[in-house]
């Protein structure tokens, strides 16, 4: 799809005007599991005390750094730091309430902007609502709602691919073959469940979900995720058969903080939070820093786009280890951290190269954070 950019945003900006431990236990003694369990950050229940925004105005309930106790002297360092490497707009979060909201470059809090691959999150969270309704089941197979002959594969091979496997991105599919996802392009590389490799076939979940409610991708998104908590925003084709998500930050903030809650809005349970539970933890033993297309901080090791490499560590050493996170290429995020009540949104260009989803802006970001908060 070739529309060029500046199209897209004028579309878009009038739409949006009218629509609303990972750990092995078996070998461990009690005393280690009891010294083990010391480390890991006390959370509390996220839903006891959090503030919630109308879902049909611009309110939004602020918290101050006074009353955090936090550093106000690192306000503007972050400020700065944020500027410097093209953000284009930045909230931070406590229990709900907005402590920090910025926007640079001309950006304002009405301007859409890409998610690019953090938007895989709501992707993942619209699957599980559809098992929450009995639509689907993500232990089932693939061809169970496609179709045989969704893949190039063959049959047997093809029968091996769950839901759940493009939710934990081990499908086994060929991940050098660029971006399209039609059957040819979508290769056997090893059995599903063997082979951690980021790839876009996960995108075939929204064709799940479109064939499973009978509804289109869209239609069903918009009635049980988006309207439910007040987002704005719209899917929009990028080409190779696959959609991007566009809307304002604060559209980035309410679903992050949805999430934070356990999946609740006010009195609502918009996704079940044995889904989430699932989904924010090592979906399988080969990138533990990988849940239902959520990257997860704190594991031992983790594995990236386009290698089959591990590398040893969490994967933002300098952020809290429970800290969960929807990472999209070119430096679009958002962090979710109970054990700090936080979310954190991010949105703007490459910070520095352009890259799929974790780049070393995360790491340089929370030294800055933690200099705020701590």
């Amino acid at each position: 799809m070739n529309t060029p950019i500046t199209f897209i945003l004028a579309l878009l900006v009038f739409g949006f005007t009218s629509c609303s431990k990972e750990t092995n236990d078996d070998n461990l003694t009690d005393e280690d599991q009891i010294e083990e369990m010391d480390d890991v950050p006390e959370v509390e229940e996220n839903d006891t005390a959090v503030y919630f925004p109308p879902i049909d105005s611009d309110t939004w309930e602020q918290a101050t750094m006074t009353e955090l106790d936090w550093d106000e002297a690192a306000e503007q360092p972050l400020l700065d730091f944020l500027e410097e490497n093209n953000t284009r707009s930045f909230i931070i979060m406590h229990e709900g309430k907005i402590v920090i909201e910025a926007y640079f470059n001309e950006h304002l809090a009405t301007s859409p902007w890409y998610w690019a691959s953090a938007g895989k999150t709501l992707t993942s969270t619209t699957v599980g609502i559809a098992q929450d309704e009995g639509f689907l089941n993500i232990n089932d197979k693939v061809s169970d709602y496609l179709g045989a002959a969704w893949t190039s594969v063959s049959s047997e091979k093809e029968d091996l691919i769950t839901n759940k496997h493009l939710l934990a991105m081990d499908s086994g599919l060929d991940d050098s073959l660029g971006d399209a996802v039609s059957p040819s392009n979508l290769q056997y590389v090893a059995d599903a469940g063997t082979r951690w490799a980021y790839h876009n076939v996960y995108v075939k979940l929204q064709d799940v979900v479109a064939a499973a409610s009978n509804q289109s991708w869209s239609e069903y998104f918009n009635s049980r995720l988006r309207d439910k908590i007040g987002m704005t925003g719209t899917w929009l084709e990028s080409g190779e058969d696959l959609s991007v998500y566009w809307s304002n930050t604060r559209s980035m903030a309410r679903f992050g903080l949805l999430i934070y809650a356990n999946g609740k809005w006010k009195n609502e349970q918009i996704i079940s939070e044995a889904f989430l539970e699932e989904a924010t933890n090592s979906s399988q033993d080969i990138n533990l820093s990988y849940g239902y297309l959520w990257w997860l901080n704190g594991k031992d090791s983790y594995g990236l786009p386009q290698t089959q490499l591990k590398f040893n560590g969490p994967l933002v050493p300098n952020a809290p280890v429970d800290m969960y996170s929807a990472l999209g290429k070119n430096d679009q995020k958002i962090y979710v951290v109970p054990s700090k009540k936080l979310v954190i949104v991010r949105m703007g260009d490459a910070a520095d190269d352009s890259n799929f989803a974790l780049s070393s802006f995360d790491n340089a970001l929370w030294a800055k954070v933690n200099a705020l908060i701590n």
